[in-house]
């Protein structure tokens, strides 16, 4: 197996496979592949797990169903692009070696890596879509690829060094540091300051990848341009509302 990252701003993964070689991702990740490539969706993948494996990859935002990717008789190759600018990066998986990643950061991976739920907490109504914060926990053998949003920053941690981030900027890190959420300091703070109700602590030793972009941030930027109507929706009931009247404008030849 062989693998490139092309671009910059909106990069893709380029996975050369070998005949009987294979990578998995949650199924609609797909960009493009050659005519040697199978798909096979299933409901177990990344180590099995059966049902109990399942529950937890969706526990952990994970989807239902995962593609395998594979080349039979010939090699071929399968390609898999960002959804929002940023970067990807590879990380190994083994023994002592997991991550745990944000909800949207599994990009794919071979066979026997593992995805399950890493921490979950409801922060509120309105808070990540309604759905509280949630990371997914990377392990087992192999080699994963994670879609970090904007730019990318790493923070490496002293034993008991201390770091407060937005919890929208955590992109990944080593499972071995320490992390809890937080509020904020001070009812000033919570009020006025702008800044969010919640903070991440992250506890060292280990390292710690930041995204510049959450895409929490990215949606409230773009729904202050949404129309405004006396009932006007916000977060992702918005940004459904004009997927659908794209995807009908479309269907319906753009007549007015």
């Amino acid at each position: 197996m062989q693998t490139r990252i092309q671009g910059t701003t909106m990069p893709v993964l380029d996975v050369q496979l070998d005949p009987n070689e294979s990578v998995y991702s949650e199924s609609g990740e797909l960009s493009w592949m050659t005519s040697s490539i199978q798909m096979m969706t299933h409901t177990q993948m990344g180590g099995g797990g059966g049902l109990f494996g399942v529950l937890k990859r969706v526990a952990g935002g994970g989807s239902i169903f995962m593609t395998e990717y594979r080349a039979y008789q010939y090699p071929g190759e399968v390609s898999f692009a960002t959804k929002v600018p940023g970067h990807i990066m590879p990380v190994q998986l083994g023994e002592g070696m997991e991550y745990m990643v944000h909800r949207h950061g599994f990009l794919c991976a071979t066979p026997q890596v593992t995805i399950g739920v890493g921490f979950q907490q409801s922060l509120g109504a309105g808070i990540f879509g309604g759905d509280g914060f949630l990371l997914q926990k990377l392990g087992g053998v192999g080699t994963a690829w994670l879609e970090l949003s904007g730019e990318l920053i790493v923070k490496n941690l002293a034993p008991g060094e201390m770091l407060r981030v937005h919890p929208g900027h955590v992109g990944a890190f080593q499972a071995g540091v320490g992390f809890q959420i937080t509020m904020v300091p001070g009812i000033k703070n919570m009020i006025f300051g702008g800044d969010g109700l919640f903070l991440a602590v992250l506890t060292g030793p280990g390292t710690v990848w930041l995204q510049t972009l959450p895409i929490s941030r990215l949606a409230h930027q773009i729904g202050e341009y949404l129309p405004r109507t006396e009932n006007r929706q916000v977060g992702p009931a918005a940004g459904g509302a004009l997927l659908g009247g794209i995807v009908g404008s479309i269907l319906g030849g753009g007549d007015q």
